[in-house]
């Protein structure tokens, strides 16, 4: 059986900031969650309601909320669960 496809991610400026101000220990695991994501973005947990086609990721206390597209998966955000979804649904638009 061959490995699954690997798709290439997009990630703002300001996930990629994000990332680089975690501490060492959830940076490590962020980045081998992403690399996951890469792989196998459907392992995620849909969202549903104004997130309709977004999915969350749980890393430690924090959240990778992204979708899927054929060849590329887009990170929308990365951070905290009490605020994320809000934060999210405020700056992204429904995929439909």
């Amino acid at each position: 059986m061959s490995p699954p496809a690997t798709r290439p991610l997009r990630l703002p400026p300001d996930v990629q900031h994000t990332i680089r101000s975690l501490h060492p220990d959830l940076k490590r695991r962020m980045r081998s969650a992403l690399d996951t994501l890469r792989t196998r973005p459907e392992r995620g947990k849909a969202l549903v309601g104004e997130l309709t086609g977004w999915y969350s990721w749980r890393v430690g206390t924090v959240r990778i909320i992204y979708r899927q597209h054929r060849t590329v998966v887009e990170v929308a955000a990365i951070g905290p669960r009490a605020t994320i979804y809000f934060d999210v649904a405020r700056r992204v638009k429904p995929r439909h």
